[in-house]
């Protein structure tokens, strides 16, 4: 068996990374689907710019907008660097805040 030509290598590559898209598509649908739900269970109105962002995820609009989603998953990146560790009394704060960062990042570039 001999070496894998660049043209293999390049197909592995976006087959790797489409299927990381598509986890991190499944799993921000899940968290906005639940972020909805606290927001209902807490009987408190949910913000405008974070129901857009649950609504992208939900709507699955990234289907439509090329290019939106590969955004979102590198600032999903950077929060995951930058923000601290979650705890049990920071997680509904810190989802909130996430998905008020994909509403901005969203609109600043025209999604």
């Amino acid at each position: 068996m001999g070496r894998r030509t660049a043209e293999d290598r390049y197909r592995d590559n976006i087959r790797k990374q489409q299927k990381e898209l598509e986890e991190f598509a499944a799993r921000e649908t899940e968290w906005a689907d639940n972020l909805m739900l606290w927001y209902r269970h807490r009987k408190r109105e949910i913000p405008d710019d974070e129901y857009r962002a649950c609504a992208f995820f939900l709507n699955k609009e990234y289907l439509r907008k090329p290019g939106s989603l590969t955004l979102l998953y590198l600032m999903y990146k950077r929060c995951c660097q930058e923000l601290p560790e979650p705890t049990r009394e920071l997680a509904f704060d810190l989802l909130c805040f996430r998905f008020n960062l994909y509403a901005k990042t969203l609109r600043k570039n025209g999604f």
